[in-house]
């Protein structure tokens, strides 16, 4: 009995019946001497010397890399922004209250990464691809990193496809293609967000994509511009990247990089997409805070002289590419804030320099009620005509003129000068004109729409119609066209100017439509 439970025992330990314990330990550790033995592994331990408002100096990390991502005990991350003999300079991701001088820091030897993938679409995040929003964790294919180079010249194509934007001032006069970087541009409150985000709403019927990176924005802000997506439907489209006001500055710093990524990965599988950064004037604040708290020597407005190739950097990143590339496009739709009018100002002419044109909204045009206030004497778009349809392209060929010759006849005008029959017309038609472009927010136009409007202004038919009364007017015009006029919407698709008789055919439609107008307000 005392056998059987020996021999159990020994088979248990893996020994024959003729092995012994010794032997089967001679056999382990021949095999083990046998075995190459694993490198060693190198772990380096830094310490925090100073602490500061989203930043922090940290030594003894003699072989960290610039950009290199750290952990702090704590848990917080950071970013190696300076190299200096004996110290780095670390720029925080999380909060800088949490660390504390003479605190470990470690590096992970990897950098800044966000996730990609079809899973966020639809979500809330933040720089980092965090969630934001109560949808639970973020389903992403891959992370990547932060900072990539800009696509070389042989990657990219002609921008020949227009942007829609279903503003018509825009769409008629400052046109945008896909792939382009076009800067918005003004004041506070001249409405610069609405358009961007009526640009986005804009796409419901197209393929494109949206990425809207909220940089330096309340709360409350980023809440009713994901409200709006929602309500019309756009969110499940669309990818919204906040980093708010009460957050680190470090945060708000790798937020458009962060957006420009996760753009890029949908642009390589070949779709379009749209990226709007609002606003690249509290990213430079970040930056510039970051700079000045690492103690770099300030340039121009206390700025550090790089910040020209912090904001250049992200938006060669956008572009229409090849198929070789990819075949996608990124269309980058930034946002600047200027003061007082102040478009010499250092991060303006800067990011003027580096975009392919400028919506420029003036706040002269909002004291005197006209929404969108775009300024098409400031305005521009570098790619012009070769992204837009030739029927809108040939009716809006004599807006800026029409508007800018009023704008001369009305200053003038204001000294009580008498006039004659001829100008009068002209500040008529000038007037009815500049009324024609008003659009009410988040009331995008169909390129029909737009047409039909610009074509009867144009043609002198809002000239008598009273200023109240010509909003109705408009719609009416529009809901016209939308019923009696798609056979023009022909002209659209095979990108060729309307004929004498389209033309004439739009004209009649309308003239039928202010007519049932004017009967309906007088009765």
């Amino acid at each position: 009995m005392a056998d059987d439970r020996a021999e159990t025992e020994r088979r248990r330990a893996g020994l024959t019946s003729g092995q012994f314990p010794d032997e089967q330990f001679t056999d382990w550790h021949q095999a083990l001497l046998a075995t190459p033995a694993p490198a060693p592994l190198l772990t380096e331990v830094g310490k925090v010397i100073e602490v500061a408002d989203g930043v922090a100096v940290v030594t003894g990390l003699a072989r960290a890399l610039a950009d290199e991502l750290l952990v702090f005990d704590c848990g917080v991350q950071g970013i190696v922004l300076d190299l200096a003999p004996g110290r780095l300079g670390i720029v925080l991701l999380g909060p800088s209250e949490l660390i504390t001088v003479g605190e470990e820091v470690r590096r992970t030897r990897k950098v800044v990464s966000v996730p990609v993938g079809d899973g966020l679409l639809g979500r809330v995040l933040s720089a980092m691809g965090r969630p934001l929003d109560d949808q639970g964790a973020v389903t992403a294919i891959a992370h990547h990193p932060i900072e990539a180079e800009a696509p070389g010249i042989l990657s990219r194509s002609a921008i020949f496809r227009p942007l829609a934007t279903g503003i018509k001032v825009i769409d008629a006069a400052v046109p945008v293609g896909l792939g382009q970087r076009e800067l918005i541009i003004g004041d506070r409150q001249t409405g610069k967000t609405s358009i961007a985000i009526d640009t986005i709403l804009n796409q419901k019927d197209s393929q494109l994509l949206c990425i809207y990176c909220a940089i330096g924005q309340r709360g409350d802000a980023v809440a009713r511009v994901v409200g709006a997506l929602r309500e019309r439907e756009m969110l499940s489209r669309c990818v919204v990247v906040a980093a708010g006001d009460e957050e680190t500055p470090g945060l708000a710093y790798i937020a458009p990089y962060a957006a420009m990524t996760m753009a890029e990965y949908f642009s390589d599988r070949g779709q379009d997409v749209l990226v709007v950064f609002d606003d690249l004037t509290h990213h430079a604040r970040s930056y510039r805070e970051l700079s000045l708290l690492l103690r770099r020597p300030p340039g121009r407005e206390a700025f550090p002289g790089d910040i020209f190739y912090v904001h250049a950097r992200l938006l060669e990143r956008a572009g229409q590419f090849t198929q070789e590339a990819g075949g996608g496009s990124i269309t980058a739709l930034p946002v600047v804030e200027t003061q007082a009018e102040n478009l010499s100002a250092y991060i303006p002419t800067n990011l003027i320099s580096i975009t392919d044109g400028q919506i420029y909204l003036s706040p002269r045009l909002v004291r005197k009620n006209q929404f969108p206030a775009v300024d098409l004497g400031l305005s521009v778009s570098r790619v012009g005509g070769k992204a837009q349809s030739r029927a809108l392209r040939e009716v809006a060929g004599n807006l800026r003129i029409t508007l800018s010759q009023f704008e001369e006849l009305e200053d003038f005008a204001r000294f009580g000068t008498r006039l004659d029959d001829s100008t009068r017309a002209r500040l008529a038609r000038g007037a009815a004109v500049r009324a024609a472009l008003r659009q009410a927010e988040r009331d995008p136009m169909s390129a029909l729409e737009q047409l039909s409007v610009l074509i009867v202004a144009m043609e002198g038919l809002f000239d008598e119609i009273p200023e109240h009364q010509l909003g109705s007017a408009m719609l009416a015009v529009r809901l016209a066209a939308k019923e009696e006029l798609g056979s023009i919407e022909r002209a659209f698709v095979e990108d060729r100017a309307l004929s004498a008789d389209e033309r004439a055919q739009v004209v009649s439609v309308a003239m039928n439509a202010l007519q049932g107008a004017g009967d309906a307000a007088d009765a």
